[in-house]
């Protein structure tokens, strides 16, 4: 995959071989996602943004890949996104997968829950790529904490 075109993107990180993360990508850098081999999009921020694209979905069909949007309202983030975003991700376990939103905050935050909740990952092995984007506030904190909580604590009885 050709990384150079691709790191210029808000915030962008390479997570593992066939998944990485950006903020909000222009159109032309959704042509570079594709050109990189990315087969999928999923996009956590919402439509009606003002850094959204006018038509994300028709760009990046055009483009070929598929197109997934789960809004998730950064002031309010809840367990019924988080579990969707759970259920994309393992219906794409092989697949090149390029995950955004505005800022690569939300999708840093979804990504640290879902390898903790779906990989095993411990919690502070999926910070540093968190931390590498921001520092969560109270809301995205108390949101991750929550989640982790009520999602594990099944997990690990019986």
């Amino acid at each position: 995959m050709d990384e150079d075109a691709l790191q210029g993107i808000y915030n962008y990180r390479r997570l593992t071989d066939l998944v990485a993360t950006a903020g909000q990508p222009s159109e032309e850098e959704l042509a570079a996602v594709a050109r990189a081999g990315f087969d999928v999009v999923v996009n956590l921020a919402l439509h009606d943004a003002e850094y959204s694209l006018p038509d994300e979905r028709r760009t990046v069909e055009s483009l070929g890949m598929r197109y997934i949007h789960i809004p998730v309202v950064w002031e309010r983030p809840i367990r019924a996104d988080l579990e969707r975003f759970i259920e994309v991700m393992d219906g794409l376990t092989g697949k090149p997968v390029f995950v955004h939103c505005a800022a690569n905050k939300r999708v840093s935050a979804f990504m640290a829950l879902y390898r903790q909740l779906r990989q095993r990952w411990a919690a502070d092995a999926t910070m540093p790529d968190v931390l590498a984007i921001w520092e969560p506030d109270a809301v995205w904190q108390q949101f991750m904490e929550q989640m982790t909580q009520a999602m594990t604590s099944g997990r690990n009885h019986g």
